[in-house]
């Protein structure tokens, strides 16, 4: 199942306007195939009810035997953290709920592993494309670069 809503947005708050877009990866319990047809559009239902009542916006979802993608935007206030576990804990309930004979073929009681992948998307492209940006700003003086950070591992 692939569903795609339209493009990300700017969201505009009292102090501050962003597009923050995350891509998540969510595993199944023990990677058992369970997603159907039928798990497809509970989760898809599940998800565009989170947006109204969440400010989470999923741009798209889409759905392979044992794992879920989602492209979603955000608030500066949600962390990653949040909103992966927002996702998880709402869309798993729902699919129980509705789905039960998901619950029996996933023994543990649980719908999603512990686990997940989450990666900052972003609006205007790739870490090249806002540091090309970036360095373009400034027309009336040159640019100079004074720090240039390497990533490190915690």
């Amino acid at each position: 199942m692939i569903y795609t809503e339209s493009m990300s947005i700017y969201i505009h708050k009292s102090h501050n306007v962003s597009v923050l877009i995350y891509h998540l990866i969510c595993p199944t319990k023990y990677r058992k195939v369970v997603m159907t047809e039928k798990v497809d559009m509970v989760l898809k239902e599940t998800c565009l009810a989170l947006s109204n009542r969440y400010q989470i916006h999923f741009l798209e979802i889409g759905a392979d035997q044992d794992h879920v993608h989602f492209l979603i935007q955000s608030i500066p206030t949600y962390t990653p953290t949040k909103i992966a576990r927002v996702v998880k804990s709402i869309t798993a309930r729902e699919i129980f709920a509705r789905v039960p004979e998901v619950k029996q073929e996933l023994w543990g009681g649980e719908f999603w592993s512990d686990g997940y992948y989450i990666s900052t998307i972003g609006k205007h492209g790739s870490e090249k494309a806002v540091t090309t940006y970036v360095k373009n700003q400034g027309k009336e003086q040159e640019y100079i670069k004074f720090h240039q950070g390497q990533l490190a591992l915690l």
